[in-house]
């Protein structure tokens, strides 16, 4: 694996990936070896801002780091199930407005596609949008939805929905052009928390459905 390494300010590094799986890899690679120093990793679609003290760890130790790192993985066998030890539960209504046309689009009944996305293990590969908002992946779910034609003015919190090959949860009450198929209680972003994101990246999550 291979990715231009960019500096980014005094205190952090953007690696630039070829792949949504090289991310995946490589952020896995390099939360389970951190260096003294490091302060945040930070995983996009295609980057990863890798963000360190530069008292504890200087860029150039870092660059070394991610290099040695990169030079180990591959993004072939990326694990889009996340750690099996850190799983969020969400459950979830499905009774979302795009639910039955989402299904037909798919060729599926609408309790299809609910069993097969409460089935899926879901991980978050990285954040964005929103504060506590998770783009979710998954191997179970090699399906692409297409966004609606004209975004909604608003969709309420805890809307739960598709797009390209991505599911996630609305933390807040926004607009959005996400395909809307369930909603949930659960507290996405809660800043008093310790973690203040229920979907931090790496997370594995499963979808429950409930009546």
């Amino acid at each position: 694996m291979t990715g231009r390494l960019l500096p980014s300010g005094e205190a952090a590094l953007l690696v630039e990936c070829d792949s949504l799986d090289e991310v995946l890899a490589l952020h896995d690679a390099l939360a389970s070896d951190p260096r003294p120093g490091l302060v945040e990793l930070v995983p996009a679609a295609r980057t990863i801002l890798v963000a360190v003290d530069p008292e504890r760890l200087p860029l150039e130790s870092a660059e070394t780091w991610v290099r040695r790192v990169q030079g180990a993985t591959t993004s072939a066998g990326a694990d889009r199930r996340g750690p099996v030890d850190d799983e969020a539960i969400v459950r979830v209504m499905y009774d979302g407005d795009d639910l039955d046309e989402t299904a037909a689009r798919l060729g599926w009944s609408a309790e299809s596609l609910v069993a097969r996305h409460s089935a899926a293990r879901w991980r978050v590969a990285f954040g964005g949008f929103a504060p506590g908002f998770g783009y979710l992946v998954s191997d179970d779910w090699p399906f692409e939805v297409p966004r609606l034609d004209a975004p909604r003015t608003r969709v309420p919190a805890g809307a739960v929905a598709l797009a390209g090959a991505f599911s996630g949860v609305y933390p807040r009450e926004s607009p959005g052009g996400w395909r809307l198929i369930g909603r949930t209680d659960a507290e996405l972003w809660n800043p008093d928390r310790a973690d203040p994101a229920l979907l931090a990246p790496g997370r594995r999550v499963r979808f429950e459905a409930v009546r």
